[in-house]
Formats: C-alpha cells, structure tokens, sequence
C-alpha cells in the first residue's frame, strides 16, 4: 500500500493511509489478532459476519427495485 505525500502535507497524507487501511480491514484484522480465539467462537463469528452481508445485500437489492 503506497500514499504520496504532496506540498509537504504529511497530514493529509496520514488521513488517507487510514481510510485505506480501514477500508482494507487492516484495523479489523490486527484487532481480532490481539487475543486467541476459539476455533468455534471464530466459527460463529464469521457466521454472523456471512449472515450480516447477506441481510445487506438483500436489503440493498430491494431498495434499487423500488421495493422498499
């Protein structure tokens, strides 16, 4: 991952490397790797995360038909 630096703007710089590690997931991910997780309790989160994108998803295909 590489962000330039222009005019010496270390600052916007900085702001834009954050907002591509966060949309990247790289936060997320160092987050969870703090601690050790259970192979199950790992199991039943990604469960939830699967479920939680489907419900988006579906909510957001009804939304651009009109049907919401």
């Amino acid at each position: 991952m590489q962000v330039s630096v222009r005019d010496n703007n270390v600052d916007q710089a900085l702001r834009a490397l954050k907002k591509k590690l966060q949309r990247e997931g790289v936060f997320r991910e160092m987050k969870l790797k703090q601690h050790f997780e259970k192979p199950s309790v790992k199991r039943a989160r990604e469960q939830a995360e699967a479920v939680r994108r489907a419900r988006k998803l579906a909510r957001k295909k009804l939304q651009r038909e009109g049907m919401l």
